[in-house]
């Protein structure tokens, strides 16, 4: 059977005996270079409806938001006084504001030193809620240090800790690797009255036992669940599937989820579907992946637009693009809008093999399609015409981005820095450095070591030399950063 697409032809081979019939089988289915780049995406405000606001509300929200910049400023000046010289008497909206704010925004040290200012108010009561979303904040942020300590404050203030404050604290734990500190806290819940730690508390758990690939504790652990009576919900079964599938315990990750379907107690989701399909799809065993996408769809799943991005770049990867575009067939004929990540993929598919005029075919029809490229778009671009010596064109991609409101990043630019490296135009490299701390991106690890090697490659040993000494005060920076 042949299958004509635009502009290859493509030869059908693929059948699978467990989707009858399978979808994808259908037939039917060195001169200077100056430009101008808009590092922020501008917001379309036509579609937003406008609220009018009066000139009495207009001065309520400017109170508002000066009432909070000015207590984030107290609490920042209150934390160089001695204790107990802050003030006691701040207007208790505007201090509850100013906190969420922070804790919204991740910003740890302003939410404590808020936090510190609200416990010295004389109306200050302590609250449940408060100190878990501080403690889970923490956690983000990764800090298990100042969660404990604050956890340790809540206790000196004789507030008896609520599930919801020891749940955010083993969330914090386990997230930021200190596994043994959050069984041990689960332990501890034990012992206290109404603090039981339920099937939240250990999902949260063996989640970060997952992340930090500590399996030989999920048999305890589930064991635990069973001897308090908490079943295994479909939210733990997913953590564990997916935490097996992203280490490439395979085997594992398919005799767990056998076991979860002959048991029949709890039914697999769209998130357990795209957890295994991925798995299998990353080590290339296309056959038990299609095996599983059958299996879900006759417990009734229904894939979305995400699965079929996981089944496209598993194609992609090993070469198969007459499965890759037949997935593109089925979602057009099924109503399936491709995404930009979707093209992105296809895209980056074709441009690591050099498959230079599919690549650019499936450019052409992203944006006919009405779907913008962005920065990762560009970036295969420009990668795949470095590798291929087409160098011209990266010039006229970095023309057809002057005229687009795409939002650029560092990863952006140290491709193009890369890719004029690799290509000897040094010039023009120093030039995208220069241009990238312009649009505020910031130089990372990868760009410093990137020009340093391109440097060292010409006998430029000077010049690699002053950008190894700021790639060491960049990490000493950092480091002092994370301790702080």
């Amino acid at each position: 059977m042949e299958l004509n697409t635009n502009p290859w032809k493509l030869r059908l081979t693929f059948f699978s005996p467990f989707i009858p019939p399978f979808p994808f089988t259908n037939p039917n289915l060195s001169k200077k270079l100056v430009f101008k780049i808009d590092s922020k995406r501008k917001r379309n405000h036509d579609s937003v409806p406008k609220i009018p606001i009066t000139d009495e509300g207009l001065s309520r929200i400017l109170r508002t938001e000066a009432a909070v910049l000015g207590i984030a400023r107290k609490a920042h000046a209150a934390a160089a006084l001695p204790a107990g010289k802050s003030r006691r008497r701040l207007w208790p909206r505007s201090v509850l504001q100013a906190l969420e704010e922070a804790i919204s925004s991740n910003s740890w040290q302003s939410a404590l030193q808020i936090f510190a200012l609200l416990r010295n108010q004389h109306w200050y009561k302590p609250k449940s809620q408060t100190y878990a979303r501080l403690i889970t904040m923490l956690g983000k942020s990764n800090r298990p240090n100042e969660a404990q300590k604050l956890f340790q404050i809540m206790k000196s203030e004789k507030f008896k800790p609520s599930i919801d404050i020891y749940t955010s604290l083993v969330g914090t734990l386990s997230r930021t690797g200190l596994l043994e500190e959050a069984i041990r806290t689960v332990e501890e819940m034990k012992t206290i009255l109404d603090c039981t730690p339920d099937e939240f508390t250990y999902t949260i758990l063996i989640n970060g036992c997952m992340k930090h690939k500590k399996f030989d504790k999920i048999p305890y652990l589930l064991s635990e669940m069973s001897y308090l009576g908490l079943e295994i919900n479909i939210v733990t079964y997913n953590s564990i599937i997916d935490g097996f599938g992203k280490a490439g315990l395979l085997n594992e990750m398919e005799i767990f989820i056998s076991n979860m379907l002959e048991e029949g107690k709890v039914v697999p989701d769209l998130f357990t579907m795209n957890s295994v399909l991925w798995a299998f799809g990353n080590k290339n065993k296309i056959n038990e992946m299609e095996k599983w996408y059958g299996e879900f769809l006759v417990i009734g799943i229904e894939p979305d637009v995400q699965t079929f991005n996981i089944l496209i770049k598993s194609y992609g990867k090993y070469g198969l693009y007459d499965r890759m575009i037949n997935v593109l067939k089925y979602m057009k004929k099924r109503f399936y809008s491709p995404t930009v990540v979707t093209y992105n993929i296809i895209i980056e598919c074709f441009g690591r093999n050099l498959e230079i005029e599919k690549m650019e075919y499936n450019f052409r029809v992203m944006k006919i399609k009405g779907i913008k490229p962005n920065s990762v778009t560009y970036c295969s671009l420009i990668n795949s015409y470095s590798k291929a010596g087409l160098m011209y064109k990266i010039s006229g991609i970095l023309r057809q981005i002057e005229n687009t409101d795409v939002a650029l990043d560092t990863t952006f630019f140290n491709c193009l820095i890369n890719a004029y490296g690799k290509n000897g135009d040094i010039k023009i490299m120093e030039e995208m450095f220069e241009l990238m701390k312009e649009k505020n991106c910031k130089p990372d690890k990868i760009t410093y070591e990137t020009m340093i090697r391109v440097y060292n490659s010409c006998d430029m040993i000077f010049e690699a030399k002053i950008l190894e000494s700021k790639l060491v005060e960049n990490e000493i920076k950092n480091k002092l950063t994370i301790k702080d």
